[in-house]
């Protein structure tokens, strides 16, 4: 049975999703919850974020105290994430030591103690960590197209919520949050190793099974509306680099633009990872914006990023403009190749180069059973595991005419946002 998924939806709704990989003694196992940043409303941002935080700080059975050093001694590892559509929580353990793990998750999944000295503290840490990202360029360069692209969607804060926001949270509201969200049939239980699958959905239904479902709240479908031109902003602060960003629409995962869309993206500026936990680098330089670019002085790096969501998007070229030239000279030359692959027949060696790279990035990315789990869980927040496993073959049906339809509907001037970061006193 290596490497079959299992699928099975408890009484209170649990998903449990199982994938045997018998290549070492290991598991790995996820809890992913459907909420984000996207679920807060104004006056909440970055709720989902520090909710994520205060998960680890215990519950009456693990004291927080004890449990980083419970998992430590066992061998293991953990961590947490929160994104736009979710919030996820992971341990890779000793094979013969991931009842710990299950056994943590149950029991956090409904009885996690929001102490109001830990709430304190954790406040004290996310505005630090706000603070921090705040003196990055890019952070803000970020934030601000970000909060532009999306009026109507709530897309439209990053995931640490808003400095306003960060000091007036409260412990209820924490709690509500969790109380609210943190239900199982708002869950997804992934798990990737070295099990039995019939042995293990058993143990996790006894440890899982009879957490009461909860009432979830209405989620409120807010589309973006389209986009009525080109829109710039431009960002001043310390430093001494120029940084420029050209930014449109990125489909959604289920959106079958996407994958022409990822080849586009290799193609342009190197294979970009679609996903926040993907692994594996894969140099641009064979690119077309890496040799307009940076090949001919005209910026220091440049990179694409689109990343995979439940709603449509952003994809952005962060351009690292040199320091002896003009942001609007990158701009002009970003244009140029824009237009060419919208105007010009592309060459099919290097279509198949480019699809090469973004299947490797792709791979690179689903090599250890961490990540075989992950995909496993994060599939299924916005699609099945098929879409995962279908991906593959996607990528290698995608045509030159596909490349160029995504560039002449998706890479129009009137749909993008351009921002500049120019350092203190520099003329732009």
């Amino acid at each position: 049975m290596a490497g079959a998924i299992s699928k099975t939806i408890f009484k209170n709704g649990l998903t449990v999703l199982l994938k045997e990989i018998h290549t070492a003694p290991l598991i790995s196992s996820w809890v992913w919850y459907r909420v984000g940043s996207k679920d807060e409303p104004t006056g909440l941002t970055g709720i989902s974020h520090w909710v994520e935080h205060m998960q680890f700080k215990g519950t009456p059975t693990f004291p927080a105290a004890i449990l980083d050093k419970s998992i430590s001694r066992e061998g293991g590892m953990w961590n947490a994430f929160t994104y736009l559509d979710w919030t996820t929580f992971l341990e890779t353990m000793p094979a013969d030591k991931i009842d710990l793990a299950l056994s943590l998750e149950a029991d956090r999944m409904v009885n996690s103690v929001y102490a109001p000295e830990e709430v304190a503290s954790e406040r004290t840490v996310i505005i630090s960590e706000r603070e921090g990202s705040e003196n990055e360029p890019l952070f803000q360069l970020n934030e601000a197209i970000q909060a532009a692209a999306f009026s109507v969607h709530p897309y439209h804060h990053e995931v640490i919520g808003d400095m306003a926001d960060l000091h007036s949270i409260t412990r209820d509201d924490l709690y509500n949050h969790y109380r609210t969200y943190y239900k199982p049939n708002n869950a997804v239980l992934a798990m990737a190793g070295d099990f039995d699958s019939n042995s293990m959905v058993d143990r996790i239904r006894s440890l899982f099974e009879n957490i009461p479902s909860g009432q979830l709240p209405i989620r409120l479908i807010r589309p973006e509306p389209s986009q009525r031109g080109e829109h710039q902003l431009c960002i001043m602060g310390p430093g001494e680099t120029t940084y420029l960003q050209i930014t449109y629409r990125f489909p959604s995962a289920t959106d079958p633009d996407l994958f022409p869309f990822m080849v586009l993206d290799s193609l342009l500026s190197g294979p970009s990872n679609p996903s926040a936990f993907s692994g594996g680098g894969i140099s641009n330089k064979t690119s077309r914006l890496y040799r307009a670019l940076v090949e001919k002085d005209l910026a220091v790096g440049v990179f694409g990023s689109g990343q995979v969501t439940i709603d449509p998007f952003l994809y952005t070229t962060t351009i690292t403009v040199h320091p002896d030239k003009k942001h609007k000279d990158s701009l002009a030359a970003f244009d140029t190749e824009i237009k060419r692959i919208q105007d010009e027949p592309i060459p099919e060696e290097e279509i198949l180069r480019a699809i090469k790279q973004a299947r490797a990035i792709f791979a690179y990315g689903t090599e250890s059973i961490t990540n075989q789990a992950a995909w496993l869980g994060f599939s299924e927040m916005f699609a099945e595991y098929q879409w995962f496993e279908s991906y593959l073959d996607k990528l290698a049906q995608v045509t030159p005419d596909d490349i160029q339809r995504i560039a002449q509907t998706w890479l129009l001037p009137q749909k993008r946002l351009i921002g500049t970061y120019l350092p203190d006193g520099k003329v732009s």
